[in-house]
């Protein structure tokens, strides 16, 4: 009888331990939007999920710095219930190794790239639904990646991918490369994608300046949109200014045209308020309109007037 005490009683202590060494989060967001769009000419109204999803993330300390990490993200559409992309978890599914050297990453994770750019300067909902940015060249294919992700040195950061050719149809590897810097109110970014005979690199800049921050975003890309297309440069501003838990939004894009594209310029502009409820909770409008050119590179002209609710949890 005391041995199988003691027992029990070192079983609880290790399972104590294992506990305190790692942990895993729930979290997610719901996203929903009632808007009224006009596309090719034609009225509607629509109900519109914006990249609501849920996750679990967990690390393991394996000691003297040693960290082992997860992430698994499913997409779904709020308003169905259905699943929003062809993959379960093709929103993230990675498993990683870190320590003071930095960090290797294996598995299905979005660009840097599009982080350090596009993604960073999206503030007034977070780069997703009718309102997102459609001039920005993605050029990252997300599954079957190996990347590495250096310590902050003196406020930059630096992460390097690459995938892997290891399914029917993957004929190129994509090259994925980012880099971030931060001093105080000042953020600068970089990033250049290359799959193929296309390729981009765009620079990111963000000043904030009390309630005011401005910014924005220079991309030069190479057969991004169609092949053969040629050179193109697309520049974002963006601007957004806070009274309280009330936020002002505003953004202009402009894609110039590509090189071998006949009458392929577009332009694209938001302008948001959001009424933060709280920390998770928020209120928000917006009206977006992008007018493409004939080419009609980027679906043809569309416009929307929205209303929506977003909580994270």
């Amino acid at each position: 009888m005391k041995k199988h005490a003691i027992v029990a009683a070192l079983a609880a202590v290790a399972g104590g331990s294992a506990l305190a060494q790692s942990n895993v989060e729930i979290y997610g967001r719901m996203n929903m939007t009632i808007e009224r769009q006009k596309a090719g000419g034609q009225s509607s109204s629509a109900m519109v999920n914006n990249a609501s999803r849920i996750g679990f993330r967990g690390v393991e300390d394996l000691g003297g710095g040693l960290k082992a990490g997860f992430t698994l993200e499913h997409g779904f559409n709020a308003d169905t219930g259905a699943q929003s992309q062809p993959a379960f978890w093709a929103r993230q599914s990675e498993v990683n190794l870190g320590g003071s050297w930095g960090m290797v990453r294996l598995g299905n994770f979005t660009s840097e790239a599009y982080y350090a750019t596009a993604d960073y300067v999206s503030m007034h909902n977070h780069d997703t639904g009718t309102s997102s940015d459609a001039l920005y060249a993605y050029l990252g294919r997300n599954r079957d990646k190996v990347a590495y992700r250096a310590p902050s040195i003196g406020g930059v950061t630096f992460e390097a991918a690459v995938t892997q050719r290891d399914l029917p149809g993957d004929t190129n590897r994509t090259i994925d490369l980012a880099a971030n810097y931060d001093a105080g109110p000042l953020h600068l970014g970089a990033g250049y994608e290359k799959n193929g005979d296309a390729n981009q690199f765009a620079l990111r800049a963000l000043y904030e300046m009390g309630p005011l921050t401005v910014g924005g975003y220079l991309q030069r890309d190479k057969n991004a949109f169609a092949a053969n297309a040629g050179n193109r440069t697309n520049v974002r501003l963006v601007a957004s200014y806070v009274v309280g838990v009330n936020e002002f939004h505003a953004n202009l894009g402009r894609a110039g045209k590509s090189g071998n594209v006949a009458d392929s310029s577009a332009t694209q502009w938001t302008l948001g308020y959001n009424h933060n409820l709280s920390k998770r909770t928020k209120v928000y409008a917006f009206y977006t309109k992008l007018s493409d050119s004939a080419a009609g590179l980027y679906g043809g002209d569309f416009s929307s007037l929205a209303a929506g609710i977003r909580h994270n949890f």
